[in-house]
């Protein structure tokens, strides 16, 4: 019998009908028995500020390091811009990711996202990648979930509606699930 895993979704849009908060609504139904998730908003965490943290974490920002630690593994949902990711999440990697017990270390971490345009976000993962080999998270490397041409593929609810990327997905979640249990006794 295997573990129950409890993953901490992190959307990097704040749009209320955002084609990444759709992609994180469809792993959420898609995901293999035994997985729950449980999306963090990250629009509560305040702009990154030394001064701040030298007076210790704001209180959404050290509920976020608490539920990435406790957590079994973290979904990513961003979204591209400006050939990057989004800055809320960077912003909210940047809190998170700070002394002591940065809690991303050995955590496994699976990067998607969807874009309206031809490319998708894979400019956006190149980076948001980079940042996790520095914080020496767990990433699933393979398969990849990149959703280009994204008003396509969601009915105006935001809801992933496309066939093929919804089996993706689902493949793609099992995957990370093997990669999570893989990684953790």
């Amino acid at each position: 019998m295997h573990k129950h895993l409890h993953l901490i979704g992190l959307v990097g849009s704040l749009r209320a009908r955002s084609y990444n908060l759709g992609l994180m609504d469809a792993a959420r139904e898609l995901l293999p028995l035994g997985l729950e998730l449980e999306s963090f908003p990250l629009g509560i965490i305040p702009p990154y500020n030394e001064d701040i943290r030298a007076g210790g974490f704001p209180e959404p920002v050290a509920q976020l390091r608490q539920k990435i630690a406790t957590s079994d593994g973290v979904l990513i949902a961003t979204p591209e811009y400006n050939y990057s990711f989004s800055g809320i999440l960077k912003n909210a990697i940047d809190w998170v990711s700070r002394p002591p017990d940065q809690p991303f270390l050995d955590k496994p971490v699976a990067i998607m996202g969807a874009s309206a345009s031809l490319f998708g976000t894979v400019r956006a993962q190149m980076h948001l990648r980079q940042v996790f080999v520095y914080l020496d998270a767990r990433l699933l490397q393979r398969p990849e979930i990149i959703v280009p041409d994204a008003t396509h593929k969601f009915d105006a609810d935001g809801r992933l509606t496309d066939a093929v990327t919804r089996d993706l997905l689902q493949t793609w979640l099992v995957a990370f699930e093997k990669w999570i249990r893989r990684l953790t006794p």
